[in-house]
This record gives structure tokens, C-alpha cells and sequence, in this order.
């Protein structure tokens, strides 16, 4: 796959914020197109509030639960909302292992403070991405009317799927999100009670960048596309993250006409082979134009 980007790794310092956040930056690559965005946290007395409920909550649960291990790391995690490949033949909610940590886990992201936290990140993506969010809300829309009992707790989320990384000590090494939509955007949310001074820094290797990355602050990436980790908390300290995305085959189900490529194969027309090649040698091309350029973004918010 050819690179998508010729990454600066600089912040415009003279971008505004084009929706309600204390510290929203963009950063864009050398063509001008943004290609993640440092959210910060909204404007609001009552966000440090909800983001200490949160991290409190992801404690209480972690012990109800018995979280599995997360493959990105030394700590448990728990995946939440539906999904597609990984061994499902098709779209369908993420199984839990018990009927106790359904009921635990459902309870903890329906809690303001989560609610809150999607209700951001999908404000922040429709904000800086607007092509790419529009495309995201089609295909969820397209799934929920095909299957009305896929899982929709944030019912204004464009995203499918939520992992809560239990901790106590989140440090993921460096990975991609190799499944996720490859020009999609996922959102991660650091919690928990660290000095963000001293630890728990997002590291995005591709641009050269170590980010200080305090609790209930949120930054939206291409998972897929750029190698990401965070660095060590301080003894004694806490780090419990919280991240918003979609797998890449919810995609291709709803293209196939929702079926998957195997049926879609044994069933299509040449014709209708021919025209799926096609698109398939222009989809990376398509998504990557979809990124935004901040000059744009900046002449519509004038």
C-alpha cells in the first residue's frame, strides 16, 4: 500500500477550535489535509467531574467483571457495541461472557459521564472530518435498519464498537489498529489519576510526536494507519482509557449489499465483478481524499 502522507508533525498554532473545546488542535500533513486531532476536553466547570466518575466507575466494574486480557497490552480490557470478521459471519454484537458482565457493562456506558465522552469525540469527528464522518453515519445507519438489533446505546454514535481498557495501568505498546476501517478515525480517551507531566503520553511514531495526554482528554487518529502507544504512569498511579471505533468489514458488508465477499463472489455478475474491482483499485484513493483540508475548514467556519 502506497503511504498516504507526508506528515509535518506541527501544529497550526494559529487554529481555532471549530467546535466547543478548551484545547482543540488539528495536525495536518504537507498536502494540508488533517489527519488526527488533539480534542482536549470540552468547555464546561463539571467535565473533571464526570471524567473522575468515569475512571471511578471502569474500577468498580473491572472487579465485577473479570475483564479478558487486552491484546495491546499488560492490562484487561472489554469490548462493547457489534463488529464484523474475527470469526463472525456476519454483523452482530460483541458476545459477553456472561449475562453479569452484559448487564455491568451496559450499565457503566449508558452513565452520563460516557454518554458525554461519545457525545464529544463524534462533535469533534463531524467537526474536522466531515466527509468521513458522513460516510461512517451512512453505513451504521444502513446496518441498524438491516439488523435493528444491533447494539445502540449512543443512538447519535457513528462508531460501532467501545473498548474500555480496565488498567489499573494502561501502557499499550506500539501498535495499529490493523482491523479498523484504513482512512477511518477512532477516538481515545485517556482516565484515571496520573501526572501527565511525568507519564502516560501518547506516542504516534509516525510523526515523530510524544503527546502529553492528561486524564479526560480525547484525540481522534487514523488507528489503522499510524503506529501508536503510550508511555509508563508513575508508581502508585492509575491509567484507564476509553476508545471509539469501527471494524472495516461492517464496511464491506453494507458495499457487498450485506453479505460477505465470499457470497458476493459465488453470486455477482461479471459485470458486477468488473465494477467491484474498480472501485476496489480507487477505494484508498477515495478515502484518503476525504480527509479534510484545514484551509477549507477554516473559509467554512468564517
Amino acid at each position: 500500500m502506497e503511504s498516504a502522507f507526508l506528515l509535518t508533525g506541527g501544529f497550526l498554532s494559529s487554529s481555532q477550535p471549530l467546535c466547543i473545546s478548551r484545547t482543540c488542535r488539528p495536525i495536518v500533513d504537507s498536502q494540508d489535509r488533517v489527519v488526527a486531532v488533539f480534542a482536549g476536553r470540552p468547555k464546561g466547570d463539571n467535565w473533571d467531574a464526570l471524567m473522575k466518575r468515569a475512571a471511578e466507575e471502569i474500577e468498580q466494574t473491572r472487579g465485577q467483571i473479570r475483564p479478558k486480557n487486552s491484546t495491546r497490552g499488560k492490562f484487561p480490557s472489554a469490548e462493547f457495541g457489534f463488529g464484523h470478521g474475527g470469526g463472525r459471519k456476519k454483523p452482530s454484537n460483541v458476545h459477553q461472557p456472561s449475562a453479569t458482565a452484559l448487564a455491568r457493562l451496559t450499565g457503566l456506558l449508558m452513565l452520563q459521564c460516557f454518554q458525554s465522552l461519545v457525545g464529544f469525540a463524534n462533535c469533534i469527528f463531524q467537526a474536522y472530518a466531515p466527509e468521513t464522518h458522513a460516510y461512517y453515519w451512512g453505513c451504521m445507519q444502513k446496518l441498524r435498519g438491516w439488523d435493528p438489533s444491533l447494539c445502540s446505546l449512543f443512538s447519535d454514535s457513528v462508531f460501532a464498537s467501545y473498548t474500555v481498557n480496565f488498567g489499573p495501568v494502561t501502557v499499550s505498546h506500539p501498535h495499529t489498529d490493523s482491523a479498523n476501517l484504513s482512512f477511518g478515525w477512532c477516538a481515545i480517551t485517556a482516565l484515571g489519576r496520573f501526572d501527565p507531566d511525568k507519564g502516560g503520553h501518547l506516542i504516534l511514531w509516525d510523526l515523530n510526536l510524544i503527546i502529553r495526554f492528561p486524564p479526560g482528554s480525547t484525540i481522534l487518529i487514523p488507528s489503522a494507519l499510524l503506529t501508536h502507544s503510550n508511555t509508563p504512569i508513575q508508581d502508585g498511579e492509575f491509567r484507564y482509557s476509553f476508545v471509539q471505533y469501527s471494524a472495516a468489514a461492517l464496511f464491506r458488508w453494507v458495499y457487498n449489499g450485506f453479505q460477505s465477499d465470499a457470497d458476493f463472489e459465488a453470486t455477482a455478475a461479471p459485470e458486477q465483478r468488473a465494477k467491484r474491482e474498480e472501485d476496489r483499485q480507487k477505494r484508498w484513493r477515495d478515502g484518503v481524499n476525504m480527509f479534510s483540508k484545514w484551509t477549507d475548514l477554516r473559509t467554512q467556519k468564517q
